[in-house]
């Protein structure tokens, strides 16, 4: 039986308590977040969260439709790993980014459990739960079906720039500010999306 959604956001603040709800219309798709994922970052092609291998923005725009409300989780408690030098920034957030994505992906499954079956999380920045992607392996062979291989099916989304969603102007609309950071060693905010029906 489905719970009231006031009963339900309540006890996903047990599990995460620094979000918003946020009616599903107001996110925003922009070809410019994939492509900034396709020309300037590092991790492009070498996730199966990430472009090529995400959705692409009418797929997104597709399923946003299919939900009235999401929720926008921040982690403002982003904590880098010091000892591996800034410039290989997906190593430098490894273990914040496998924390967010746990997170996020706790809050889908508590919400699906609650009858919410539709519930869909998205995170931020490439999956970190494994050392090394499927597209990163040599002799690897990819095919459109590559997916069905990754170790971690049930844990792995894509993040929400990857799928093409402008997180920056999403964020702000439910009061969230969020500036982009021009140091590494700056307070850093993480940001996660939770569809829910």
């Amino acid at each position: 039986m489905k719970k009231d959604l006031n009963m339900l956001l309540q006890e996903l603040r047990i599990i995460h308590d620094d979000f918003r709800l946020i009616p599903a219309k107001e996110i925003e798709v922009a070809d410019w977040a994939r492509w900034k994922c396709e020309y300037g970052c590092r991790a492009y092609g070498k996730h199966l969260t990430c472009p090529p291998y995400s959705p692409g923005l009418e797929e997104t725009r597709k399923l946003i439709r299919c939900y009235e409300k999401a929720l926008i989780a921040r982690f403002e408690d982003v904590q880098p790993n010091l000892k591996v030098p800034p410039e290989h920034i997906h190593h430098f957030l490894w273990d914040a980014i496998v924390k967010m994505h746990d997170t996020m992906f706790g809050l889908e499954r508590y919400a699906f459990l609650s009858g919410y079956y539709q519930a869909f999380a998205m995170g931020a920045l490439p999956c970190s739960y494994c050392d090394d992607c499927l597209p990163e392996r040599t002799g690897f062979v990819l095919d459109k079906a590559s997916k069905r291989f990754c170790e971690l099916q049930d844990k792995a989304r894509p993040s929400m720039e990857a799928c093409g969603i402008d997180v920056f102007k999403t964020v702000r609309k439910v009061g969230y500010e969020l500036e982009v950071r021009t140091s590494p060693y700056e307070k850093l905010t993480f940001f996660g999306l939770l569809l829910i029906e």
